[in-house]
Formats: C-alpha cells, structure tokens, sequence
C-alpha cells in the first residue's frame, strides 16, 4: 500500500488534473494505516523496527493528507470553473463534489444577496439541537459542531452530541440513534 500511496501521490502532484483512483483507496489506506498501529503496539517502543514503523506512519499520514489535499483543491478549482466531471472520483469524493457544490451554490447566492442589498440576519440553525446515540465502537474525543469536546467513547456509551456529529457517527456505523419516549 506504501508503494500505492507514493504513485498516487506523484501523479496528483505532477498533473493539473485529478488523477484515477481505485474505488477502494481511501478504505485500505486506512486499514493500512490502522495496521501499521497495530504492529507498534506489539513492539518494545525502543527497537529498531518500532522506530522504523514509526517513521513509516508519519510519512504515510503525511503523503496521505498531502493527497487528499490536493485532490480536494482541484475538486474546489473546478467547481469554481465548470460543472465537474466525477469520472475520476472515489465514493467519498463524489460526496464531497455534492456538498461542495452545494455550498459553493449558496456562497454564491449570499454574494448575490449582497449586491442586490438583500441581506437578512441569520438565525443559528444548530441551537439545541442534540441527538442521544448508542457508541457500538470506540471513538476518541470529537469536537462538536458546538465547538464542545466529547468522548472519548467506548462501544455501549450513551451520548447527547450535536445533531450534526451524531448524524456523522450514525452514517459512519459508529453509532446509532437512541428513541426516547417522553
């Protein structure tokens, strides 16, 4: 997977276009990334190869957000430019087109706004609105939607969080939504 990284890495840095990847990409890079903890954990942290693997973790954290990065700043630059196409796009990166295509609508409506002199006071949308969920693995401490730290959880932890941070954990299979009767 490091080898993978590395190629993907170059080519997105070398071209102005976003480049293939496998559909499955982020999901083992992830699990490589995951692997390599694993691995530290088991060793003594003063040997060579602990030292090695730790070093080898920081690179790919780094090729990895580097990559990610840019491949989100050309999704944005072409979303400024054009209706972009999604052929070259994973899953997730088809998802975050959609939203950021979305938001970019409204930031361009709102200039609209502006210049029409149509301004209005904005309500905030994320008042009290809070989710109670059922932790089903273990999260480390978030911070909320509400700029409040939660967690960390452990699987069978009960929470209140921010409407917005629950939605995320119940779409991620990390959590799901509790019913409360009153």
């Amino acid at each position: 997977m490091y080898d993978e990284l590395f190629e993907a890495w170059m080519r997105e840095k070398k071209n102005r276009e976003i480049q293939p990847l496998p559909e499955d990409f982020y999901r083992r890079l992830a699990a490589y990334i995951e692997k390599i903890r694993e691995e530290q954990r088991m060793l003594d942290k003063k040997t060579i190869k602990s030292v090695l693997m730790k070093m080898e973790e920081e690179n790919v954290k780094k090729m990895a957000v580097e990559l990610i990065k840019t491949r989100y700043e050309k999704i944005v630059q072409t979303i400024r430019e054009e209706t972009p196409s999604s052929s070259n796009l994973t899953d997730e990166e088809k998802e975050w087109l959609r939203e950021s295509s979305l938001h970019f609508e409204s930031f361009k409506k709102f200039i609209e706004k502006i210049l029409q002199g149509k301004i209005e006071k904005t309500k905030n949308k994320m008042k009290n609105k809070f989710v109670i969920v059922r932790i089903l693995r273990e999260i480390p401490e978030i911070i909320g939607a509400d700029m409040k730290t939660y967690g960390p959880f452990k699987p069978e932890d009960i929470a209140s969080l921010p409407e917005e941070n629950a939605r995320i954990l119940i779409k991620q299979g990390a959590a799901m939504e509790v019913e409360v009767s009153t």
